[in-house]
């Protein structure tokens, strides 16, 4: 079950999760539903031309931090000075496309977001312009010089500044949080103004691919890209995305990415042109670690009836089941659905997933031929993109019967390659046994963005991984 993004207002989301950068409300409502489918140069440090370094912000000791309240409303008075809102505007029409938030994170006016707040920026730099508006509604243009695709993080410059920008500090590593401490999340929700909004740390999300900070607390689309501080008004984490089906539940990039990212970018020049090369890097990158994390973690064995089904291990994926369908009477049906939380933001799209689900049939009382309709009819039944896009080619599939030891299966495998992303493609498995006349398990596995040496990898482990164990 993918953990919604809190994303720009411009971006689809996700049935389940949403991206908490804010697009434009016009465009929003336009866009259509996402298919269902989350250290740097310290403040204050020398900037990377070599002037001298400006005044570094004093960490908070213990008798500083006993003076700050912990109350929301002086984290508020404590940040304001250093939060921004990042727009994306239309060059031509100078009209807003969608808004997130920033924080300044250097006196040389570089700004931590989220890289799908400033994807825009990265992708198509011909049509959109960046701009940053600080709480006095202060106005400047930024231009974009490094982003993470995979931990969804981007760095900005704010350009022409003349005076040091106030920064927010980070906390040290060092400093663990403890589980119920309390942080402070900050960001422009809604367009509507700046806000704080208070909640508790509750370590790392479960089987996240990528370190997730699960925070206690509400965030809303336009927070994206905003700081979470500690008591002592410390960047601890960054907006990036909530669950649309619970209450309070919110997460965090650990700030330890941003730092990274923000040494990174220091000596990097302005992106001028579309990055699709720097996001197929990342992503190919983002692809291969996945490969490897599931050819290291064998799939667990699911039983129905005398079938065997391979199923992620527990700590990459989630697996829900359902019993018998009343809509198919007769007909013992059994089904399971599993998604591990790979989902990476790659501009105004998703890519990265991973789901794998089935279908297990008993039909002794239907006969062969009754039953042999029904289980061709659902093979028949499953959903492929069978047109291009501007994203992606139609798919193209190869059909053969394999029996790769305990159980012959009708396999089908399709890939549709990425336009602007070469090497990549989408990959979906279809697998059906074969092997009794009133039985049955139908298999399913899509892997989004995977090259295809990794793809012919997996597919080979997927299949190779049904058995059926015959009664004693």
């Amino acid at each position: 079950m993918p953990f919604p993004l809190i994303r720009p207002l411009r971006l689809a989301t996700s049935s389940l999760l949403l991206l908490l950068c804010a697009l434009a409300h016009a465009q929003s409502a336009s866009q259509p539903a996402a298919p269902n489918t989350p250290a740097t140069r310290p403040a204050g440090s020398a900037p990377v031309d070599g002037t001298a370094s400006p005044p570094a912000v004093a960490a908070p000791t213990s008798a500083d931090a006993a003076l700050l309240s912990r109350d929301a409303r002086r984290i508020y008075k404590l940040s304001r000075d250093k939060l921004v809102q990042i727009r994306t505007l239309l060059r031509n029409a100078d009209t807003q496309a969608s808004i997130g938030s920033g924080f300044f994170v250097s006196a040389d006016g570089l700004i931590v977001t989220n890289f799908h707040v400033a994807s825009q920026l990265a992708l198509e730099p011909e049509r959109y312009r960046g701009v940053y508006v600080t709480m006095e509604g202060l106005e400047g243009e930024v231009e974009l010089l490094a982003f993470d695709v995979q931990r969804d993080l981007a760095v900005l410059r704010a350009k022409g500044r003349t005076a040091a920008a106030p920064v927010l500090s980070f906390r040290p590593a060092t400093e663990a949080l403890a589980q119920g401490e309390r942080i402070y999340s900050l960001g422009n929700p809604l367009d509507i103004g700046f806000a704080v909004t208070e909640g508790t740390y509750n370590g790392l999300v479960r089987r996240s691919f990528y370190p997730r900070i699960f925070f206690g607390g509400t965030l809303n689309p336009g927070m994206s890209g905003g700081p979470a501080v500690d008591d002592a008004g410390r960047v601890l984490g960054v907006n990036v995305a909530k669950r649309l089906d619970g209450e309070q539940v919110s997460f965090l990039i650990p700030a330890e990415f941003a730092q990274v990212l923000v040494q990174r970018a220091a000596n990097a020049e302005p992106i001028t042109q579309p990055a699709y090369s720097e996001m197929t890097k990342q992503l190919t990158g983002h692809q291969q670690l996945l490969t490897d994390r599931f050819l290291k973690a064998p799939f667990r064995e699911q039983r129905h009836g005398n079938y065997r089904v391979p199923v992620p291990d527990d700590a990459l994926a989630r697996c829900w089941g359902s019993g018998r369908d009343p809509a198919f009477p007769g007909l013992n049906l059994e089904r399971t659905q599993c998604q591990a939380d790979t989902d990476v933001v790659a501009g105004d799209f998703n890519t990265g997933a991973v789901r794998l689900s089935y279908e297990a049939y008993n039909a002794p009382t239907l006969g062969a031929a009754r039953f042999a309709r029904v289980y061709s009819q659902s093979f028949a039944n499953e959903r492929l993109q069978i047109r291009g896009n501007r994203h992606q080619t139609a798919v193209e599939c190869t059909e053969r019967y394999t029996d790769p030891g305990s159980l012959p299966l009708r396999a089908v495998v399709c890939m549709s390659a990425y336009r602007k992303l070469p090497g990549l493609y989408n990959m979906t498995i279809l697998a059906a046994s074969v092997n009794q006349p009133t039985q049955g398990v139908l298999g399913r596995l899509d892997v989004q963005g995977i090259a295809f040496d990794n793809g012919m990898k997996l597919a080979h482990q997927y299949l190779q991984a049904f058995r059926w164990e015959a009664a004693p």
